[in-house]
């Protein structure tokens, strides 16, 4: 059952926030300062679980994996599918940067810079698992050798075995969330014959998302029809709540539109009551954009819609204590102060 989360408004933006604690700098000196005069104010906060221990429980091992935060009775743990270089360069996928953006940049995350104009970028999913709560994950990757990403990104990926590390078995997640239909971000949600890779999961995606895909479009053909044929695929509409906690702890798992880089992508808002991430996806691709929302990205379907969506994330989320979740900065967790 789904039950609308929050207050929204007519777009479906996401109007109340509660807040996280997140703390961190930037760096010193004269780089420091000009990510500080850009608002961006850290990248590995304080309270995030710093080292992999083990939690005693039933089935499989359940363990805490390095880069875990907690809101409220949630955990969100970042897992690293894979990491490599972009098949363009940073100016050519960002033509509008300024040398004074990519200076501020630079600050927030070092590990984009590569030689000359390179740029170098993780592909991320998220977990996000609690207490009476199941678990959800958010995105599948750039997945195995063969996936529709292998023509431009760094294949084959890991996130089965990242599964593992932090103790999940993929018939224990019960709902994937697709933030957008890229191939960088289907990729493990099946297998090479087309089996889901989470047997017992409902995959969330906008409805929006699925009815842009043009005609051959290799999403369609890859997740979305073997999907829908084992009556998995789950498309909704707008903003909507996903997870509630147990009934002991506050909280929820939601999705709300933040449409630009495709039509139908969506963001996703781990509230805990006391404390909230937002899980990105390609809202926000290179620090670059952190810096300066206006700058856009050479594969937004629309750049314009993806500018106001940037604008309305970053608005949302500073001076509200919000941790920000990405897929492809070099570091899973970003706050604004």
């Amino acid at each position: 059952m789904r039950e609308t989360a929050g207050r929204f408004d007519r777009r479906g933006f996401l109007l109340t926030a509660t807040a996280v604690t997140v703390a961190g700098s930037v760096g010193v000196g004269r780089a420091a300062s000009a990510a500080e005069r850009a608002g961006v104010a850290g990248s590995d906060p304080v309270g995030v679980n710093g080292a992999e221990s083990t939690v005693a429980g039933s089935g499989r091992a359940r363990r805490l994996v390095a880069g875990t935060r907690t809101v409220g009775g949630f955990e969100v743990v970042p897992l690293l599918d894979a990491a490599g270089p972009f098949f363009l360069g940073r100016q050519q996928a960002f033509p509008e940067a300024t040398a004074a953006d990519w200076e501020a940049a630079r600050v927030v995350d070092p590990a984009a810079f590569g030689p000359g104009d390179s740029w170098h970028l993780d592909f991320r999913c998220f977990v996000v698992r609690g207490p009476q709560a199941g678990v959800t994950l958010v995105d599948t990757g750039v997945g195995p050798a063969d996936s529709p990403a292998a023509d431009w990104a760094p294949t084959p990926g890991r996130l089965p075995a990242e599964l593992d590390r932090a103790g999940i078995d993929p018939a224990d997640v019960d709902t994937v969330v697709l933030t957008h239909l890229h191939e960088d971000h289907f990729g493990w949600s099946v297998g090479p014959d087309g089996t889901p890779m989470f047997p017992n999961a409902r995959y969330v995606v906008q409805r929006t998302e699925v009815a842009a895909l043009p005609s051959g479009d290799q999403a369609r053909a890859y997740a979305v029809d073997p999907l829908r044929a084992t009556g998995q695929l789950d498309e909704v509409d707008g903003a909507v709540r996903l997870v509630t906690a147990g009934r002991r702890r506050s909280g929820w798992i939601g999705v709300v539109p933040t449409p630009g880089h495709t039509p139908g992508h969506q963001s996703v808002v781990v509230d805990g009551g006391r404390a909230r991430v937002i899980v990105t996806g390609d809202v926000l691709v290179h620090a670059v954009q952190l810096v300066n929302p206006e700058v856009g990205y050479a594969f937004e379907a629309d750049p314009e819609a993806a500018r106001r969506t940037r604008r309305w994330l970053l608005r949302e989320s500073r001076g509200r204590r919000t941790a920000l979740a990405t897929a492809h900065l070099n570091h899973p967790w970003t706050h604004l102060p």
